[in-house]
């Protein structure tokens, strides 16, 4: 894993010394060195630390400080998804340890898992690298590879066959993302009644189901240094059994393009390189998905639509945590702003153009 690493952030520390006991208790072949903690800059949701000792390098993740959405976050969860995927699938890191919370090590659940090294890209490219057309147009097609090979794993044979219920998973989706919308609410939308109608009442039926990591975007990917493979995808914790057009409609609700409405530009982050002439559109990335995988686009709008809410309800969440106090990060003041302006665009997207 690699993004800006920085010292740990006021308020997100974690006990040094009992961490490098459970890493010395647990993890044979440990260099004989003293523990060293800091924070991966990167991320809005769980927090995510460096663990070095000497040479050796791992990589601890934890649930957000405060109160979670239920279910939200499980740590175990997302420990034994990696146990099952990461030997199907390379771009998976291996996890070494679980530790749940009736020990009070750091007062939350946590695991810690292999640290990857590559290029992780985001809002640019890194100093040393000369961008061009044929760079981009090759970022997009090993996206598209590496989800058309996640989605070809054979679930049935993975403990993600008992974890998962796959049958009805769309529209236990569009029920449970409006329902955490109203969990998490901090004023009234205009339009969100008639969206939420829409959103039940077009649900398509789905293709066979796949796993699916359901937060796939560039900046949870990591290539190596050449762009020639993926080697590494992280932020697991929404993984499941479900509806394959559905990952493809989250990874597109995060690809951005210049052309794209200013109800997606403003209020949200600085553009990503995706913006960048040779970079595919969306409809090439759906379309070079569906030549590889199979399977058809056609019902795309609606999982456009249903993922750019989604994405409304994950920073509502957000936002509701920074505006009872239960996070102190600057960030995520104005995110209210960003969840209007999703809810305003998917009204565009479906229900004011009948689709």
């Amino acid at each position: 894993m690699s993004s800006e690493i920085i010292p740990i952030r006021d308020g997100e520390e974690i006990d040094l010394v009992k961490i490098e006991s459970i890493l010395k208790e647990n993890i044979k072949n440990l260099p004989n060195e003293t523990l060293s903690i800091k924070q991966f800059s990167a991320g809005r949701s769980n927090l995510t630390y460096l663990l070095k000792m000497g040479d050796w390098e791992a990589v601890l993740r934890r649930p957000p400080l405060g109160p979670v959405p239920p279910k939200a976050h499980d740590m175990e969860r997302e420990f034994t998804i990696l146990e099952e995927i990461s030997p199907h699938f390379n771009p998976a890191p291996k996890p070494y340890l679980f530790f749940d919370n009736e020990n009070s090590v750091i007062g939350s659940p946590f695991f810690i898992m292999e640290r990857r090294k590559g290029i992780v890209v985001d809002t640019e490219f890194p100093s040393n690298i000369t961008y061009t057309e044929d760079l981009g147009r090759k970022i997009s097609e090993k996206m598209v590879d590496t989800l058309v090979s996640l989605h070809q794993i054979d679930y049935t044979k993975t403990k993600l066959k008992e974890m998962t219920k796959p049958s009805g998973f769309l529209e236990r989706q569009v029920n449970g993302w409006i329902y955490r919308y109203e969990r998490s609410k901090t004023e009234e939308i205009e339009g969100i009644e008639q969206l939420k109608r829409w959103m039940l009442k077009n649900i398509p039926v789905s293709p066979s189901p796949t796993i699916i990591h359901y937060d796939y975007k560039l900046n949870n990917l990591m290539f190596t240094n050449d762009f020639n493979e993926i080697n590494g995808l992280f932020d697991w914790e929404m993984t499941t059994v479900g509806d394959p057009l559905a990952d493809l409609g989250v990874a597109m609700s995060y690809w951005k393009e210049k052309s794209d409405s200013p109800l997606l530009r403003k209020g949200s982050d600085i553009d990503t390189v995706t913006v960048y002439p040779g970079f595919m559109t969306r409809n090439e990335f759906m379309e070079l998905y569906a030549r590889k995988s199979g399977r058809d686009v056609s019902n795309m709008n609606f999982y456009l639509t249903f993922s750019y809410f989604k994405l409304a309800v994950i920073c509502q969440q957000i936002y509701y945590r920074w505006k009872n106090g239960q996070t102190k990060d600057a960030r995520f003041k104005d995110l209210n702003l960003y969840v209007n302006n999703l809810i305003e665009y998917c009204l565009e997207t479906s229900v004011n153009n009948n689709y």
